[in-house]
């Protein structure tokens, strides 16, 4: 698992963020690229497999029968209500090659977080939300921009020792799980 790899070493090292936001309760990474819409695709979040401490899960996208959109790089997504948690996008993910999901076809975006802080130390996040471009579709369809899913994947350490939540970029095919 290279982007696994590429993940862990990323958090243990500390990397700088291409584009990182944080304010009272909500962390942000900017994107490089979002060009499907919520009327597009369908979108879960899928619990990764933990490892010393190590936390993932994926966003995975999936193309909705009938439709065709590209994806590219560390998407835009936000984390309700974790304080204290920084949101930083892979570096690597501003190089990545656009991916097309049409008519079915599955994308993921991995996230790598921490959690092995005193619970006093950690947060357990709402909601995450990705977000698209409001656009209007060839049908005149109005999309949502905003991609909300509750967060089911435990908690995450908010400590200032903590890496934070890294987004990794979008790759073809279905979530790890």
């Amino acid at each position: 698992m290279s982007v696994r790899r590429t993940l862990t070493a990323l958090a243990v090292t500390g990397a700088a963020a291409t584009a990182v936001a944080a304010t009272a309760g909500t962390a942000s990474a900017m994107p490089t690229d979002f060009n499907c819409t919520s009327s597009q695709i369908d979108t879960t979040l899928v619990a990764g497999s933990p490892g010393a401490g190590q936390r993932y899960a994926s966003v995975e996208f999936t193309a909705k029968p009938g439709e065709s959109c590209t994806l590219q790089g560390a998407l835009p997504l936000v984390l309700s209500g974790a304080p204290g948690v920084t949101v930083t996008a892979d570096p690597a993910a501003a190089d990545a090659p656009p991916v097309t999901v049409a008519d079915g076809a599955p994308a993921s975006m991995m996230l790598h977080w921490t959690g092995i802080e005193a619970p006093e130390n950690q947060v357990r996040p709402a909601s995450v939300t990705v977000t698209a471009p409001q656009t209007t579709t060839p049908r005149g369809d109005t999309s949502d921009p905003a991609i909300t899913l509750p967060w089911n994947q435990g908690p995450l350490d908010a400590s200032a020792e903590a890496h934070g939540l890294t987004v990794g970029a979008v790759t073809a095919g279905p979530a790890e799980s």
